[in-house]
């Protein structure tokens, strides 16, 4: 805005005097304000460069810059009665500029194009900010769900034994000791470990907000599932784990989904089955991984809805797989079937 005053002009033209120069800078000030209050901006830049017209004779701008970036921050910032004034504010200003500045068609054509293509950007940009609005909103709703997934496979996994465990400890402490001084360090471990799991998670959520960096610990993984197991053996029901195929490295979020998928299916049956006997079993094929979990129980009828049965199938299609439940092997016990595109990797050693 200050270069005609900078540089040099021709004899012919009108010289940049002090008073050219202080309404220019009074054109460009009220931007500052642009962003509280753009509309009252507008009418004091129109005040300004309508002053500068009349009663100044000083050098003119290739480009009205004030009002193009007022324009464009209304485009995209101000409510909608807003931008429709600016429309018809400039429908009447930009000719009346014209009129009392050249008067010519061409310039008319010009201003109006390029008032024209600040509004559109400016509208391109408020389209562009409410769609990455959106996209947060979603990206934070799934978010959430996947935590409130996590903590309902946590703690029902952990409640489930320790109910199972306490139930189970008066019987035990009449008939065998041993076995309820075992049942009551099982509901220690299960009540430490579910703890654990909860302060990792919540550490997540606080990270960044207190200044201080939770510690980074690994997901639950392959490498878990026989203590899960044995933990949930500890609570009465015989669980056996076994491994066929190929046994490939996994990434972190499968290896993570599959320990997940399990504990859930294992929670289901001490809750639920009313079972002696369950069975893990993991089946590693060309591009699928099968997770399979069966049991002796009651049983339950096809397309069972609960909470954990749903999650199985989240989890699993969040991974492309699917997840199919129902009655066992000849139709006794329950079970679930969960097949997981995995791609080829290192065989490893089991």
């Amino acid at each position: 805005m200050t270069m005609p005053f900078v540089v040099p002009r021709a004899p012919e033209l009108p010289p940049a005097t002090w008073t050219a120069y202080g309404l220019t800078t009074l054109t460009v000030l009220p931007l500052v304000w642009r962003r509280r209050a753009p509309l009252a901006v507008l009418f004091a830049i129109l005040a300004t460069s309508t002053l500068y017209e009349l009663a100044v004779e000083g050098p003119g701008q290739p480009l009205p810059y004030t009002g193009l970036v007022i324009v464009h921050t209304i485009a995209a910032l101000a409510p909608p009665w807003q931008r429709r004034a600016t429309v018809l504010l400039l429908a009447v200003a930009v000719p009346v500029s014209v009129w009392l500045n050249t008067g010519s068609a061409r310039e008319l054509t010009f201003s109006l194009f390029v008032f024209g293509a600040a509004y559109v950007f400016g509208r391109l940009t408020d389209a562009r900010q409410r769609a990455h609005r959106v996209e947060a909103e979603q990206a934070a709703a799934r978010e959430r769900a996947r935590i409130a997934r996590e903590m309902h496979d946590i703690l029902s996994h952990a409640v489930s034994l320790m109910v199972v465990q306490a139930e189970a400890g008066p019987v035990a402490v009449r008939t065998a000791p041993e076995r309820a001084e075992a049942a009551f360090d099982a509901i220690s471990a299960t009540g430490r470990d579910a703890m654990e799991q909860l302060r990792r998670m919540l550490g997540v959520l606080r990270d960044g907000t207190d200044g201080a960096a939770p510690p980074r610990e690994p997901q639950p993984d392959l490498g878990g599932l026989p203590a899960l197991v044995e933990r949930v053996r500890a609570s009465g029901l015989d669980v056996t784990y076994r491994t066929t195929g190929g046994v490939r490295a996994l990434p972190v979020a499968v290896g993570a989904t599959v320990h997940r998928i399990v504990q859930e299916a294992l929670t289901n049956v001490v809750k639920h089955a009313g079972a002696r006997t369950a069975a893990v079993r993991l089946v590693y094929e060309d591009g699928v991984l099968e997770v399979v979990v069966t049991d002796d129980g009651r049983g339950g009828r096809p397309g069972s809805t609960g909470h954990g049965l749903v999650g199985i199938r989240e989890r699993a299609a969040a991974h492309g797989g699917t997840a199919v439940t129902g009655p066992g092997p000849d139709g006794r016990g329950f079970e679930v079937r969960v097949e997981l595109p995995v791609q080829d990797s290192v065989t490893v050693a089991r």
